[in-house]
């Protein structure tokens, strides 16, 4: 009797907790879309001093993030590496992650190549693009920017926000620190790297607590930046191709894979609202990085040992919206210099896309430096590129979003098919 008394209480107490949780979630739900309608409708009043306000507010957000960004991407690869990195967990892992980031970018493109055949976005108008320098944007070679991943300074990819040469120089620390015999100084390593992440985390769930301020000041931004006048013109039907491959991985790919793995894409996607709603607004995979891992950590429960390892890997390789925007922009820039479009030629260009986004920094604009960059290199003639840049803030939010959202399908399909085998996390249990 005594027995089924406990037992009563605890399935109580359990349903109690759950009912909190989702009643959290409705007032956080709540919270944004009320953040989102009072800065639209602040934004269209169009009011200098509002605007300058929001600005600030908006760039206030942006720069916390990124604050605490860069130590998450590091802390988190580090600990993952060093605590599995005797085992064959830490491999399964990587080789699962590694398997649905190809599978979701080549998809990426694979979408956006089949939407460039049935729209055939027009041809400009040649006087449009006459008057662009691309000197002006031009980061240099692709060849080069993959030297620049290369670190030849242990601090220097921190001041900069070099993710690629982060995660090496994290990758590197935490198998060294696997690697180390067991001793007093390994687990005083491991331990304070451990109460890092820990505090980060802390900082983290407070930046979140506030964060509908943030998504007000980012939606006024964006109104009325909107408002002041960004014209599509000539390039409605390449706009239109570029959103709509997005759209459709975003809504129709990424949902059927979740399905085919067992799980409920609506579930996922309530639980990472939180991620998404910053990643459109601030328009940075790898600024969104804490928000993702908190979200799929408090709202999906999500073991922490895959989100840790996984996020922060997906945030720099993972790039399905880059994917498509690389390739459905180089046809776009190869079409209009009139260059015949061969089928090898399309295909090809499949494969460049991806493993070009794989190299894309999670950081506002990456992208569209990283393909002119691209295809500068390749001598296609970039000035086009002029003409897009109004209406790539639309397109880069929109990507943004869909980078983070498959960050966390491949996170959520990578913690249900390992979550059983990994064994009990003893550090949460402790």
């Amino acid at each position: 009797m005594k027995t089924t008394n406990t037992t009563r209480v605890e399935t109580a107490a359990a349903q109690a907790m759950a009912q909190v949780s989702r009643q959290k979630k409705i007032r956080q739900a709540a919270l944004y879309l009320g953040a989102l309608i009072l800065g639209a409708v602040l934004g269209a009043l169009n009011i200098s001093q509002l605007n300058a306000v929001a600005d600030f507010i908006a760039t206030v957000f942006t720069r916390l993030f990124s604050f605490v960004a860069v130590p998450v991407i590091a802390l988190s690869l580090l600990n993952t590496l060093a605590k599995l990195g005797h085992g064959t967990n830490s491999g399964r892992i990587f080789g699962h992650t590694v398997f649905y980031t190809l599978l979701t970018t080549i998809l990426a493109a694979v979408i956006a190549l089949i939407l460039f055949i049935v729209i055939a976005p027009a041809n400009v108008p040649s006087a449009l693009v006459g008057d662009f320098d691309p000197s002006s944007v031009s980061k240099g070679s692709y060849s080069e920017y993959i030297i620049t991943v290369i670190p030849n300074n242990l601090l220097a990819p921190f001041v900069s926000g070099n993710v690629l040469s982060i995660l090496l120089i994290a990758a590197a620390l935490g198998l060294g620190l696997a690697s180390l015999p067991h001793s007093d100084r390994r687990t005083a390593l491991v331990h304070f790297f451990s109460g890092l992440q820990d505090l980060l985390f802390v900082l983290i769930h407070w930046l979140i607590a506030i964060l509908p301020l943030g998504i007000l000041a980012f939606t006024a931004q964006l109104v009325a930046q909107i408002e002041a006048g960004i014209i599509i013109g000539g390039i409605a039907s390449y706009f239109g191709t570029v959103i709509g491959a997005n759209l459709l991985q975003m809504f129709i790919i990424l949902p059927l894979l979740l399905l085919l793995r067992g799980l409920n894409p609506l579930r996922i996607a309530r639980g990472m609202l939180p991620a998404l709603a910053v990643a459109l607004f601030s328009k940075s995979s790898a600024g969104t990085l804490p928000v993702t891992m908190a979200s799929a950590e408090d709202n999906l429960q999500v073991d922490r040992r895959i989100s840790r390892f996984v996020l922060p890997i997906c945030t720099t390789i993972n790039m399905n919206g880059c994917a498509a925007f690389i390739l459905l922009t180089s046809l776009y820039l190869l079409q209009n210099a009139g260059v015949e479009i061969t089928g090898f030629t399309l295909i090809s260009w499949v494969f460049i896309a991806t493993f070009a986004a794989i190299g894309n920094a999670g950081v506002p604009m990456g992208c569209y430096f990283l393909t002119l960059s691209l295809v500068s290199s390749m001598g296609i003639p970039v000035q086009l590129m002029g003409i897009i840049l109004p209406v790539y803030a639309v397109i880069d939010m929109i990507e943004t979003s869909l980078n983070v959202w498959s960050d966390s399908c491949v996170c959520n399909i990578v913690d249900k098919e390992l979550k059983t085998t990994l064994g009990p996390d003893t550090e949460e249990a402790n």
